[in-house]
């Protein structure tokens, strides 16, 4: 009724208001069919149905039908989640993403349960003690993993194609991870300084801040930041670390809503400590929210050179709302992330079911996506959906078969470095050898490792040129980790990646791939 007098006191036309009751009506009609087969199914169907369980599964339907991050949670779940966010739990050490229907691992994090037990990027999650996952939200599955500290879950993953995969069971203690945001901070050569960011969390762009000012003090001139499988975080978090490169008012990224309120643009609050560094930043397929929104506002600005895979794709924005009466919790997308440019890096989603959604995790979507050209601050040509494209492409590693995950849930690989590792000279010229010494590796870990695997597991376990340069990389580090401790283990990290040579080998031409195409 109110609704009637409004119209009628603006002076709007009549047919407006035909056309609002006819709306109404058509509502009205929309609600009472589905009461109607709520109904029926309550009566009549096979088996008892309470109208909780069909209420639920609507608000599911409803929530998958708009986009794939809009969730329901039970006050129960909520605040469990919110338990999960604070640490509170146990944990495996690994985040997920549904990708290709597949509950899909996307990052591990360093010396995590997870990551001791072989489970690997990529890896598809099929069953959690036993009991298929199929259908689960990743959400749901994260509280699925979470646990009381020492308790065990058993996991099952597939890896290789989805038509004919391999699959593995691994056992994985659950245990507290309170990880800091930065992993490695050292210099990658006498100029160039080398950070590694795992995740967005709260101290984020802090942590960033004093491995820069260390390494500056250690000659740093120029900078590699390292984003691979970083699967993001807090997103004011990547506003804070990028106002370390760019001049105060710069902006990061705005959003976008249907309400006012979402539409914001966040910018810079100072200028940073470290907005001429020379930067090269390296991403992936597994980097992703945050760290996509970081890259592709670094990439904008012709700040950072953007090296390696196309990044995972997604940058909508979601908040929390309580639901009465029960004070559930309605996890509800409500506005998309747009980078300095314009683009909106999200992988397509409107019009696609699910399943078609998760397919073009990573890439670059159907061919309309990317039609629209944006352009940096120089003039350089970027593209929006399906992630954030680098600059320059890297080759991927190479893909690590199922028998490598066996056999380190089974301590093969340990046991192989572990017995190597005590041969090796304590001395820092020994140390200065293992870390440049391929050859040795393959000699002394591969070939004894491939043996055992081949004995104990009694499968063939063939290897190319790639993976077995890949497996004698992972048994070397686990080697100097043991001999000369976990120092050892990250400079190892950083000179025996190929990703990081490449970017060296771009600092040179820095300055000229950042600038304004030629006319």
């Amino acid at each position: 009724m109110l609704l009637v007098l409004g119209a009628l006191l603006s002076g709007s036309p009549t047919v407006g208001l035909s056309d609002a009751v006819a709306q109404q009506r058509s509502a009205y009609e929309e609600l009472q069919t589905f009461s109607g087969v709520l109904n029926h199914v309550r009566l009549n169907y096979v088996d008892s149905v309470t109208y909780a369980q069909m209420v639920r599964a609507a608000i599911d339907g409803v929530l998958h039908a708009l986009d794939p991050h809009s969730l329901f949670f039970s006050r129960d779940d909520w605040e469990r989640r919110n338990a999960l966010e604070r640490g509170d739990l146990a944990v495996t050490g690994l985040s997920f993403e549904n990708v290709d229907s597949a509950i899909t691992v996307l990052s591990v994090s360093p010396r995590s349960p997870a990551a001791r037990a072989g489970v690997l990027p990529g890896d598809r999650l099929t069953t959690v003690n036993d009991t298929a996952i199929a259908g689960l939200d990743v959400e749901k599955i994260a509280l699925r993993m979470a646990g009381e500290k020492g308790s065990k879950v058993r996991l099952q993953f597939e890896r290789g194609p989805r038509l004919e995969p391999d699959t593995f069971t691994v056992t994985v203690k659950r245990d507290y991870l309170h990880p800091l945001s930065v992993s490695i901070v050292r210099m990658a050569d006498s100029a160039t300084g080398y950070v590694r960011l795992d995740e967005f969390g709260p101290t984020a762009a802090e942590e960033v801040h004093r491995g820069l000012k260390d390494l500056k003090g250690k000659g740093m001139r120029r900078l590699i930041l390292d984003l691979r499988a970083n699967p993001g975080g807090y997103v004011i978090a990547a506003v804070e670390l990028a106002s370390e490169f760019l001049p105060k008012g710069t902006v990061v990224f705005r959003t976008r809503g249907r309400k006012k309120d979402v539409d914001t643009t966040y910018t810079t609050k100072r200028n940073g400590d470290f907005r001429d560094l020379p930067m090269v930043v390296l991403i992936d397929e597994y980097s992703a929210s945050a760290a996509e929104a970081l890259s592709a506002s670094l990439q904008d600005h012709d700040r950072a050179l953007i090296l390696g895979r196309r990044s995972f794709g997604k940058a909508l924005m979601q908040a929390d709302f309580l639901v009465l009466p029960n004070g559930d919790d309605l996890h509800l997308t409500i506005g998309y992330v747009l980078s300095p440019s314009g683009r909106f890096i999200q992988r397509r989603y409107r019009g696609l079911a699910v399943e078609q959604y998760t397919t073009l995790a990573g890439k670059g979507g159907a061919a309309e996506d990317t039609l629209r050209l944006f352009r940096t601050d120089s003039g350089r040509p970027v593209r929006g959906g399906g992630g954030v494209t680098p600059d320059v492409a890297l080759a991927p590693p190479a893909p690590l078969p199922v028998w490598w995950s066996v056999a380190s849930d089974s301590g093969f690989d340990f046991a192989i470095a572990d017995s190597v590792a005590l041969t090796l000279g304590l001395t820092p010229a020994g140390r200065d050898a293992w870390m440049t010494s391929p050859e040795q590796w393959r000699g002394m870990l591969v070939a004894p490792f491939l043996a055992r695997v081949r004995a104990r597991l009694h499968v063939a376990a063939p290897v190319d040129t790639a993976l077995e340069a890949r497996l004698a990389r992972i048994l070397a580090l686990r080697a100097a980790e043991v001999r000369w401790g976990p120092e050892a283990r990250d400079e190892f990290l950083v000179r025996a990646s190929a990703d990081v040579r490449s970017a060296l080998g771009y600092f040179p031409r820095l300055a000229a791939l950042l600038a304004a195409p030629a006319r």
